[in-house]
């Protein structure tokens, strides 16, 4: 049969040559191109066959078939190289596992990134994927070899993996152009965000440097502290100077020159002299005019500086509060400019 089918176009090659008008070629081409269908179909039957991949969508001047579909879902069955831009969560994996018209459109979504990638000229040189896979072999305490002998225990080819980076930094160059530089999270929304969560915040919150006389009960006792303290008050009252008293009456192992406490943010210091600092309205320079609690005995206590700061309650839960505005806002404005670019695509899906 192969033999009596290469000998068929000699014979058509005399047809051409008796009559070599219009319609005598076309019936010649088409008489070729059967023959040639023929012996495709009829010689390989099975390879023909397989050979052949349904187109499942056509995106712009690009297509995705079948075995695209399918290499996409056998990843995300493995654990495969799968893009974390497409499917950021496992959640999302669980459905696209779940819904193969879902995966379908993920591959979409590939193609129109990469399509924008090509048209806004973001295309990533092989220096700055090899950059990238120096970086990640540190990361992971190896070498280049190392990582390579890594993957490929795993079961990934090595310049399946370099594609894999190149792509993935194209398209996170193309995202932070395009949406992540634009997102702004103010403190206005961190605060606000912050009082959503049901959490309160000062009006004002306070940074406070303060010095202190300190009397000790391990001298005496209890009473006979309190009254060096009584004393070193009634010095005070009289316009004796501060640093002055502190010298003399300070009974602080680690005293420094004018009785220096520290720096504290409100929220730092204990509730009762927090408390009694702010019921008092000191402004620096004042001292309290009575004797508090102290580690290890009582204390005298003086304002040298108030300084208006942040509230620090917020201070504390801001970088959290701050990343996941971001990352709302990120989803948010992400799908809304990836639904702009699909409305601007050709796209048409085979049923």
């Amino acid at each position: 049969m192969r033999s009596m089918l290469m000998q068929r176009p000699p014979r058509l090659n005399q047809v051409v040559r008796r009559d070599d008008s219009p319609v005598a070629k076309l019936v010649t081409v088409s008489a070729f191109t059967i023959l040639f269908v023929a012996h495709m179909l009829i010689g390989h039957p099975v390879e023909a066959r397989t050979q052949v991949d349904r187109i499942l969508a056509i995106v712009n001047d690009e297509i995705v078939t079948q075995s695209d579909l399918k290499g996409f879902v056998e990843k995300l069955k493995s654990g495969g190289l799968v893009d974390d831009q497409l499917v950021p969560d496992d959640a999302t994996k669980q459905n696209l596992l779940k819904n193969e018209s879902a995966a379908l459109q993920k591959l979409i979504d590939a193609r129109i990134l990469d399509g924008e990638v090509r048209r806004q000229g973001l295309s990533i040189p092989v220096e700055r994927v090899e950059q990238e896979i120096r970086s990640i072999a540190k990361r992971n305490r190896t070498n280049r070899d190392g990582l390579r002998e890594a993957l490929t225990g795993q079961g990934i080819d090595f310049a399946e993996y370099q594609d894999f980076l190149k792509t993935g930094l194209e398209r996170q160059a193309l995202v932070e152009k395009s949406v992540t530089s634009k997102i702004k999270i103010s403190e206005d929304d961190v605060v606000a965000a912050f009082m959503a969560e049901g959490k309160s915040a000062e009006s004002q919150a306070f940074e406070y440097s303060l010095a202190h006389i300190l009397f000790l009960s391990s001298r005496g006792g209890a009473d006979a502290a309190k009254k060096r303290g009584a004393e070193a008050l009634q010095k005070l009252k009289e316009g004796a100077p501060w640093d002055r008293v502190a010298a003399d009456f300070s009974e602080d192992p680690g005293f420094e020159l004018g009785g220096v406490l520290g720096t504290f943010k409100s929220g730092e210091l204990s509730a009762d002299l927090e408390k009694a600092i702010t019921q008092a309205k000191l402004s620096p320079g004042d001292y309290l005019p009575q004797l508090l609690p102290a580690q290890g005995g009582f204390h005298i206590v003086r304002l040298t500086r108030r300084k208006l700061i942040p509230d620090p309650k917020i201070e504390k839960e801001k970088d959290r509060i701050r990343g996941m505005l971001g990352e709302r806002a990120f989803r948010r404005q992400y799908d809304a400019w990836l639904e702009q670019l699909r409305s601007e695509a050709f796209i048409r899906i085979n049923k």
